[in-house]
């Protein structure tokens, strides 16, 4: 039996009266192939052209007429707070970590590494499990895209300076974990 395809996609301020949810995390919202199922138990399959971010309240038109809104899906976060929130979502923004901002704290993925850095900095950080969206990108992409803080990396915060002073569109090496552009 073949599942309905997505029809098209459609954003939040276009979207139809939606038939059916389906709950996804920040991650999986990040897509272009993949079978997702709704809250009411059906099943559809996303095939896009390329690779699209979601944002929470879009939703697909399926092939079969019904239409499926995305809603962000509780997951595992790190609630942060402090004196100086502008200061710590600089950190935050420093080290190409998705953030969601509001007016008396910051959300962001769990991660041992930016919890421990925080800390350090003077925040208060508590583990939470909430829906998560994160401000997309400054230059109209959906997401900013960042990278792992792994424990490999050694200590979080000598390890983690970077200087990029540009926009720039190249692979660069995270080994120490110390990049600098001077272009």
């Amino acid at each position: 039996m073949s599942l309905p395809h997505v029809h098209h996609l459609t954003s939040a301020a276009d979207l139809p009266p939606p038939t059916d949810v389906c709950e996804l995390t920040y991650d999986a919202r990040f897509l272009r192939r993949k079978r997702l199922e709704t809250a009411a138990g059906g099943a559809f399959v996303v095939d896009l052209a390329q690779t699209v971010s979601v944002a929470s309240g879009d939703g697909f038109v399926l092939s079969d007429g019904r239409v499926v809104q995305v809603q962000a899906a509780a997951e595992s976060l790190l609630d942060v707070r402090g004196a100086d929130l502008v200061r710590l979502a600089w950190h935050i923004g420093n080290r190409h970590t998705p953030c969601q901002i509001e007016a008396d704290r910051l959300l962001i993925q769990r991660d041992r590494v930016m919890r421990d850095m925080l800390a350090l900095l003077g925040a208060e950080v508590t583990e939470v499990t909430a829906p998560f969206t994160p401000e997309g990108g400054a230059y109209g992409h959906g997401r900013t895209h960042g990278h792992s803080h792994g424990d490999a990396h050694g200590n979080p915060v000598a390890d983690h300076t970077h200087s990029h002073g540009h926009d720039h569109d190249h692979d660069h090496d995270h080994h120490n974990h110390r990049h600098e552009h001077e272009h």
